[in-house]
């Protein structure tokens, strides 16, 4: 059974950093591409970065230079540092995973910008 466990998540001030972190169930883990996205109050859940299985990354403009991922296949773990966390950058963040037969996410953990 896959799942993923996402925590990390809570409340700081604007400027201010969290990592959040991602435990994933899933036997093929190494080779698979993983994603965070996240889900602001009152809208659409939105992709905030991947990470490929040859290493590569990427990420949406708007958290490009203060978000990093990185993936630990060792632990099985997925991690979103964010820096630099702005007013707009309240969300439910998930973890996401595409298997060849379905998707996968996880719960979610809230993150709070205020001062």
């Amino acid at each position: 059974q896959v799942q993923l466990v996402e925590s990390g998540g809570g409340l700081v001030q604007p400027g201010g950093s969290l990592r959040l972190s991602c435990a994933v169930s899933l036997s093929s883990f190494n080779i698979r591409p993983m994603a965070w996205y996240r889900q602001p109050p009152g809208k659409g859940r939105v992709w905030v970065a991947s990470f490929f299985s040859g290493g590569g990354t990427k990420y949406a403009d708007f958290v490009k230079g203060r978000f990093t991922i990185s993936k630990d296949n060792a632990k099985n773990m997925v991690y979103l540092e964010m820096n630099s966390l702005k007013p707009e950058d309240p969300a439910v963040y998930y973890c996401y995973v595409a298997t060849g037969s379905r998707d996968y996410w996880g719960q979610g953990t809230q993150v709070t910008v205020s001062s």
